[in-house]
C-alpha cells in the first residue's frame, strides 16, 4: 500500500490553499478541493500574456484592469467546503477587486471577471477546451477567450448563453475584434 503525502491526502477550503502560497515546481490549483499542479509555462506563453495585457489596457473602459496569473476563487463552495480555485493567464477585472484583495485579504472572484483568458500550451489544451470552459460558465464568467500560440496564432470567443454554457464563436486569426464586453481590436499574430 503506498501512503500519500498528507498535503495530498486531503480536500483544501479556498482559504487552506490560499496560505499554502507558492509552489518552486510549477503552479498550483485547486480543482473541488483536490490540489492540482501544473508545470511552469514557455517563455511563448508568458510573452504572449503580457502583450495580450499590453495591448488591451489602453482600450479597456477606466473601471477595468488586466491582471496576469491570478488565482481566482470559482465560487462553487461554501468557505468551509472543498473549494475551486483557478490560475488563468490573464483576468480582466473590475478595478475595486483588486482593492478588495489588498484591504480586506482573500482572493479575485469570478464575480469579479469580466473576461478569463487561457493561453493553450501543449499540455492544457484539452482543459483549456474542454474543463475549464464548463467549470468558467457555471462560475459565470460572462467571457471566455482562449487564445492558441500554434501558428498561425488564432482565438476563440465565448459567451455565457444562459443556461446552456457558453456560445463560442469560429477561432479568429488575424485581427480580432468585438463590442462585447467592450470595444477592441487586436493583431493576433502581433502577440509573438
Amino acid at each position: 500500500m503506498t501512503v500519500l503525502p498528507g498535503w495530498l491526502s486531503r480536500l483544501y477550503t479556498v482559504a487552506e490553499y490560499r496560505e499554502l502560497g507558492e509552489d518552486e515546481n510549477g503552479y498550483t490549483e485547486l480543482v473541488e478541493g483536490r490540489l492540482i499542479v501544473s508545470p511552469r509555462p514557455v517563455p511563448d506563453h508568458n510573452f504572449a500574456g503580457y502583450k495580450l495585457a499590453v495591448r488591451l489596457e489602453p482600450q479597456l473602459p477606466d473601471e477595468l484592469e488586466p491582471i496576469p496569473d491570478m488565482d481566482v476563487d470559482l465560487e462553487f463552495a461554501p468557505a468551509d467546503g472543498p473549494g475551486s480555485v483557478r490560475r488563468p493567464d490573464l483576468i480582466i477585472v473590475d478595478r475595486k477587486a483588486r482593492r478588495r484583495v489588498r484591504e480586506k485579504g482573500g482572493l479575485i472572484r469570478a464575480s469579479d471577471v469580466a473576461v478569463i483568458v487561457e493561453i493553450v500550451s501543449p499540455g492544457s489544451k484539452r482543459t483549456d477546451y474542454k474543463t475549464k470552459h464548463l467549470e468558467y460558465a457555471d462560475a459565470g464568467i460572462q467571457h471566455y477567450w482562449i487564445l492558441d500560440i500554434t501558428d498561425p496564432v488564432s482565438l476563440v470567443e465565448c459567451h455565457l448563453a444562459g443556461e446552456f454554457g457558453y456560445q463560442d464563436r469560429e477561432a479568429v486569426t488575424g485581427e480580432f475584434r468585438t463590442d462585447v464586453p467592450f470595444p477592441v481590436a487586436l493583431r493576433l499574430d502581433q502577440l509573438l
